[in-house]
């Protein structure tokens, strides 16, 4: 039984008025639901409340695993800001994302090793020079 937490659409024509609402996956748009979490009026006028949510609820039923809808979680994300909460509900794109910056840190190391073989050269390099020297100076005495 996967939950969504989404939106029902009540009202009238041109007029609508929307419940958040804790359904299966399954169920239709309108249909059955286990909780009501709250009420949008995207048409609020005068002391009409625009957006009212228990965002108690809201957090349990986040955390026994029901997943937001696109527009339930931008709404969720609202009426926290309003209550002054910083925290969000994470959207499961930045998940991928975050898998795809995985390989990065091991790019990151990747790069940390290459500075390592460059220091190995250039201790190289002073062999080089010294051996150099060697010549020079085998060549030097040749000409003595």
């Amino acid at each position: 039984m996967a939950l969504r937490i989404r939106m029902q659409r009540h009202g009238s024509a041109h007029a609508p008025v929307y419940r958040m609402v804790v359904t299966e996956s399954t169920h239709r748009r309108d249909g059955r639901h286990v909780e009501i979490l709250g009420n949008y009026n995207p048409k609020a006028r005068g002391q009409d409340v625009e957006l009212r949510l228990k965002l108690d609820r809201v957090e349990y039923w986040t955390g026994v695993g029901a997943q937001p809808s696109d527009t339930a979680r931008t709404l969720i994300n609202r009426a926290r800001r309003e209550a002054g909460l910083v925290a969000s509900v994470p959207s499961p794109q930045p998940a991928k994302k975050a898998e795809a910056a995985a390989p990065a840190p091991a790019a990151e190391e990747a790069k940390a090793e290459e500075p390592v073989a460059d220091t190995t050269t250039t201790e190289e390099a002073p062999a080089e020079a010294q051996a150099a020297d060697a010549a020079a100076e085998e060549a030097s005495e040749d000409k003595a």
